[in-house]
């Protein structure tokens, strides 16, 4: 079995990246300094961040079977849509960015949802509200309605994009990936304060589903 150090020096995944970045302009008078940085850990066989533990424990157990950064990504992102599903999960997209160090060759995978095909350009318009003084009609409420319906839901991108960088750089069955995020799934987890806030926030939305 290939050493994990060996695959993931050379690999290095990237799950469902999603940036915002404003410019940070200095003042003109400010004077730059050489920042020294100082490694507050150093390792060998690869790393794994993310912002949950059973996440990163999934990755990491997953690199010590032998899998590469391809198969550790996947676990973890699976993982959070266990224990992060308000940011996470199979129902949404996201996009894989895979660097081979080896060869500097960078893989992507656009695995953003896409509107379904027969989604109809008046799908957000509740028919109620159409008469002749207004026939164009008005907007269903965006909370409940609209944002918790299927009529905003697009379809899905994360499953196929899991499968594909699996097929392309991946070691394991999408089958084997997932088998972490089953096994939190079903012993259950921690539910942090930000979990709890964020349900707390859903209320009206889960209203909806007496």
């Amino acid at each position: 079995m290939p050493s994990v150090r060996r695959q993931v020096a050379a690999l290095t995944a990237v799950l469902a990246l999603s940036v915002t970045g404003g410019a940070v302009i200095s003042p003109a008078f400010a004077d730059p300094r050489a920042t020294e940085k100082t490694p507050t850990a150093t390792g060998y066989g690869g790393a794994v961040s993310t912002v949950d533990p059973d996440a990163s424990a999934a990755a990491i157990e997953v690199l010590r079977k032998g899998g590469n950064a391809a198969d550790a990504a996947v676990a973890a992102a699976a993982t959070l849509g266990v224990t992060e599903p308000y940011s996470a999960g199979i129902g949404g997209g996201g996009y894989f960015v895979f660097y081979d160090a080896k060869t500097g060759g960078v893989g992507t995978i656009d695995g953003r949802e896409t509107a379904p095909a027969a989604m109809p350009h008046d799908a957000f318009i509740d028919p109620a509200t159409i008469t002749p003084a207004n026939p164009a009609g008005s907007p269903y409420r965006f909370t409940p309605e609209l944002v918790t319906s299927g009529v905003s839901v697009g379809v899905p991108g994360t499953p196929a994009t899991w499968q594909r960088a699996l097929k392309r750089w991946g070691t394991l069955s999408l089958g084997d990936a997932l088998k972490p995020a089953i096994q939190v799934a079903d012993r259950g987890f921690v539910v942090d304060d930000t979990f709890r806030q964020q349900t707390l926030d859903n209320k009206l939305r889960f209203e909806a589903f007496p």
